[in-house]
């Protein structure tokens, strides 16, 4: 999950118009995303709990949206995401390694 969100932000550099104006970003964005999202559910119940603050049953209603709506996705609310929701779960993840 780490490695996709660091995917995620050299793909986007803190960039909103690069995300915006580049398909290629867009895509790659969105499958980092799915990968990430997909890789949150196989996490033990154990894991979910050290780390309350994540909302993880949004994370994984997340991957049905961007796989089962993929052509109807909003970039702004994908932009979001990123600049938003992404910083707080890799925080998160980071202090669940730490904690091992």
């Amino acid at each position: 999950m780490l490695e996709c969100i660091g995917r995620i932000e050299r793909y986007v550099d803190d960039d909103r118009g690069r995300f915006m104006q580049s398909e290629i970003v867009q895509d790659a964005v969105v499958r980092n995303l799915q990968t990430l999202a997909e890789s949150s559910q196989r996490l033990s119940d154990v894991a979910k709990r050290s780390q309350p603050g994540i909302d993880w049953r949004a994370i994984a209603g997340f991957r049905n949206v961007l796989v089962h709506d993929y052509l109807g996705l909003d970039l702004d609310t994908i932009w979001l995401v990123i600049e938003q929701d992404l910083p707080q779960l890799k925080n998160g993840l980071e202090a669940m390694i730490e904690g091992e």
